[in-house]
């Protein structure tokens, strides 16, 4: 796809210049889908224009010259992507979809552009060679390092032929995922399950009953819908009591776009098949080679070892909860099936473990959540203190924006909350960034975190589930990894890192949410005050282990589902994508009855849509390093300052500017141990990392 001739700017256009407002915050409400267009096409033009410019200066190439000016180039064309993707994630139109589905493919080109560029290269591989003799501290040494893998993994070192299929290769893909990702949204939309008799609600909470109303009348329906969630999973199956809908919200939730006008099967399947001809373009067997090439684990034998470790102690701790569901499940006369596991495993923690978690909810109300559970364990670790900005506004009424300051009171940045679920807003829970942190650029963090949540109605609290209480605490984590970065490049900055790394520090600040400094601070009734009993907290520790075998063989099913996508061969003949899920998941020792993967081929989104393809092991490769620092701060006192200040320091504020295991040495004074995490699952007797 060619772009329009000498696209331009207009003066008039918001994106046109920095920002005003503080922390260069975008100015949403004078931002319209148009000017993101103009200005992304003028932002790749103007990119393309400062690259011509390093690539014809007659001057010999140095690290200043060639790999500065590349991270100072493209600021217009960072500046309209960051709000651009925002709201294409949060609340997508017809018209933002329209525009997508338009730039795909030339930001796909626009890059190749740059990457392929013999010329440009050259460059950057002379400033490579000479790394080590150019006076460069080891923050420059790492930048031309990763800029020279970067466009290696890219395919600069492809001749003339390979480079011009490369770059067809990838904006087709680019397209694909764009359709891919707009179809989940719109099935996802479709497939939200009516309820006509309020009766077949019986089991869902007045809050929750209210809230399938207002979801209902939203859409200008009669009676009560029930939206999905991106999970195969969705809360309210642990509630309904009526079995025939909960058959159909679980049949909602895994068929969909699998067929019809939205069906992502046969997009997935050219998704997998275009990425292994690149893969062996590229040199690499696999797409899934080519993605570990640049990881933290580094082979795909590696990542297969840690998840063959796993299956056999996942499958017998599921099947052994699967027994104890079928004998409760007898009692009603029921055989247990997919749809009934969340419903009679709420009542295994009620009868065994005492743990009631629709009673949970009252004391777990967002706000109270946020501020004095997932902001004060931020203070307390950190000194970070977060100041409501209500003069300054979001892209959309529902979202939120804080001043971040540290205990010394300089500013941080900003933080942007965007809680609830919305039609145009796709699933899940993310955090993005609308400004990143760079000592060269000169700027400050600004952060969003969205999650899903359902609003509660006509201004009541909104109560969150004790699932939806880790998201935020997990959420917030990788919103900590941005707003404390302290790197001097724009490439370095937060979140940059490997994909298997990036979900740890995450991971880590889900500890403090069930920390007791903490927990005594947010968990109270929403109507009394009163605090969380401590006979439902040590219920809930009681209950920790129930329910990690349903987890873990999700998780697995989901994980070795995209490595089976991402090992596929280049002209790999795949006829129906629904046969080639269920033979892998046999092949892995993961197909299960019962247990449906998280994430199914026409809903993962994180694989055909996102940045995880052959990557969503990362969840559980992270987990690993996780669970040992949650040891080390155990060991070292918990929710202290002096914690706090190593774990920012060392690795939250470095970002991708040093090795990531490198990083956790740093803090942890040693290689991870994986002990933690199998006790942590009930795996203890079985090896997860060789």
């Amino acid at each position: 796809m060619t772009p329009p001739a000498n696209p331009v700017v207009s003066p008039e256009n918001p994106l046109a210049s920095v920002s005003a407002l503080p922390f260069r915050l975008p100015p949403f409400a004078d931002i319209t889908p148009e000017h993101c267009r103009e200005a992304l096409l003028a932002g790749m033009a103007e990119q393309r224009a400062e690259v011509a410019a390093i690539v014809g200066s007659a001057e010999e190439p140095t690290f200043e010259n060639t790999v500065v000016a590349m991270e100072r180039s493209g600021e217009l064309l960072v500046r309209a992507w960051s709000v651009f993707g925002n709201l294409t994630s949060s609340v997508s139109t017809p018209r933002l979809r329209e525009i997508e589905r338009e730039i795909a493919p030339l930001e796909a080109a626009h890059d190749d552009a740059i990457r392929l560029d013999p010329a440009l290269f050259a460059r950057i591989h002379a400033v490579h060679a000479a790394r080590h003799d150019s006076g460069l501290d080891d923050e420059g040494v790492r930048l031309v390092e990763r800029y020279h893998l970067d466009f290696v993994l890219a395919g600069a070192q492809l001749d003339e032929s390979g480079r011009a299929r490369l770059t067809e290769l990838n904006q087709e893909l680019s397209t694909l995922s764009t359709t891919f990702g707009q179809n989940l949204q719109l099935a996802t939309e479709a497939a939200a399950v009516r309820v006509a008799d309020r009766a077949e609600l019986d089991g869902l909470s007045e809050q929750e009953i209210a809230a399938a109303a207002t979801a209902a009348a939203d859409r200008d329906l009669d009676g009560w819908l029930l939206p999905l969630l991106l999970p195969s999973g969705q809360p309210v199956l642990a509630k309904l009591r009526d079995r025939e809908l909960r058959r159909r919200v679980l049949e909602a939730s895994l068929g969909r776009a699998s067929a019809g006008e939205h069906d992502n099967g046969p997009v997935a399947v050219r998704i997998a098949v275009l990425r292994a001809e690149r893969a062996r373009l590229l040199g690499f067997d696999t797409h899934a080679d080519l993605v570990l090439a640049d990881s933290t684990a580094r082979t795909t034998t590696a990542v297969d070892a840690m998840l063959a470790s796993m299956v056999p102690a996942s499958m017998a701790n599921a099947e052994a909860e699967a027994a104890v569901l079928r004998e409760i499940a007898a009692r009603d006369g029921v055989e247990l099936a997919p749809w009934d596991w969340a419903f009679y495993s709420e009542q295994v923690r009620a009868e065994r473990y005492a743990v009631d978690t629709a009673a949970l909810r009252p004391y777990f109300e967002l706000d109270r959540v946020l501020v004095d559970g997932v902001f004060h364990a931020a203070e307390l670790l950190y000194g970070y203190r977060f100041t409501p900005r209500p003069d300054l506004r979001g892209y959309h009424p529902d979202v939120r924006v804080w001043e971040v300051t540290d205990a010394a009171g300089a500013s941080v940045g900003l933080y942007l909350g965007d809680f609830f679920a919305r039609e145009g807003k796709r699933g899940g829970a993310w955090m993005s960034s609308f400004v990143r942190q760079s000592r060269l650029l000169g700027t400050s963090p600004v952060v969003v975190n969205n999650l899903n949540v359902s609003r509660a109605p006509d201004g009541r609290p909104t109560l969150l589930t004790l699932d939806e209480v880790n998201t935020l605490f997990h959420e917030f984590g990788h919103a900590l990894h941005g707003l404390s970065s302290a790197v001097t490049y724009p490439r370095f900055s937060g979140t940059a890192v490997p994909r298997d790394f990036v979900e740890f520090p995450s991971q880590v600040n889900e500890m403090w949410a069930l920390w007791p400094e903490v927990l005594g601070n947010y968990a109270r009734h929403v109507g009394t005050g009163e605090p969380l009993p401590q006979a439902a907290v040590e219920a809930i520790d009681a209950a920790r282990l129930w329910g990690e075998g349903f987890a873990t063989l999700e998780y697995l099913a989901a994980t070795l589902l995209d490595q089976a996508w991402h090992r596929i061969r280049p002209g790999a003949e795949i006829g129906d994508p629904i046969a080639f899920e269920q033979q892998a998941l046999a092949d892995a020792g993961v197909g299960s009855d019962l247990v449906p993967p998280r994430y199914r081929t026409t809903y993962f989104q994180h694989v055909f849509a996102g940045g995880y393809a052959a990557g969503y092991y990362s969840y559980i490769w992270s987990e690993v390093l996780d669970a040992d620092t949650v040891e080390w701060f155990k060991e070292n006192g918990g929710l202290r300052r002096e914690n706090g200040d190593v774990f920012r320091t060392e690795l939250l504020a470095v970002g991708g500017s040093v090795d990531p295991l490198a990083a956790f040495r740093a803090v942890r004074g040693r290689d991870a141990d994986p002990q933690p995490l199998l006790r942590r699952r009930g795996l203890e007797s079985r090896p997860v990392m060789s």
